[in-house]
């Protein structure tokens, strides 16, 4: 029998996840059942998106207390997933890792509650996926990386072997880090850049070189 799951945030990103789940079950037979959608404030377009894959709004993020189903949280932004998920965490609800089909991750890997890896991505070996990570669509993350709680990959981008991404990094659009460096909690790589040296916290780089 599947298990019943609900995904926080009713925004592209959120659909985006259903698709995930659904593809999960085309493969593996029906692992998941999508309860619905949560969010504190759901946008009319978001509400649409949701009614047209054929699920619902279930109401704000505290009803998840009610419900006999994990959780994953389908918002971009690392900071808001962030406050999302210290909000959630306390009602004692587990959050799902989903992995698309189509995505390839490799042997050795440790991939904590809450990581989403989208379709096309790849994940090598040796990798640590901290809570709520999301790695996007046809991003990569090389041998023995780091990438602490809530850090989002966005799609095509490139974090090389051994870098270490603090907490709510947020690595843009097509961006490359390069072997061995580190991006300090809650800076931003912008899209496009190349990150060729250690980033401190709290920064915003962008750029080839990224500043």
């Amino acid at each position: 029998m599947p298990e019943p799951i609900v995904i926080v945030g009713c925004g592209g990103h959120g659909r985006e996840i259903f698709g995930i789940i659904a593809a999960i079950n085309d493969s593996g037979g029906d692992v998941w059942k999508v309860a619905g959608f949560l969010d504190d404030a759901p946008s009319e377009a978001g509400l649409r998106g949701v009614e047209r894959l054929g699920s619902v709004w279930l109401g704000p993020c505290g009803r998840l207390a009610g419900l006999d189903a994990r959780y994953v949280i389908g918002i971009g932004d690392p900071r808001i997933r962030a406050g999302a998920a210290d909000r959630l965490g306390p009602l004692g609800t587990p959050a799902s890792p989903l992995v698309h089909p189509a995505a390839t991750v490799g042997l050795d890997n440790d991939m904590a509650d809450g990581v989403v890896v989208f379709a096309g991505a790849r994940i090598t070996t040796n990798v640590t996926l901290g809570p709520h990570v999301h790695v996007n669509q046809n991003a990569t993350v090389g041998h023995d990386a780091v990438l602490a709680a809530f850090v989002q990959v966005n799609p095509l981008a490139a974090v090389s072997g051994s870098c270490v991404l603090g907490r709510a990094v947020l690595v843009g659009t097509n961006a490359a880090i390069l072997q061995g460096r580190s991006v300090g909690d809650g800076s931003t790589v912008g899209a496009g850049a190349c990150v060729v040296r250690d980033v401190g916290a709290e920064r915003i780089v962008k750029g080839v070189p990224a500043r």
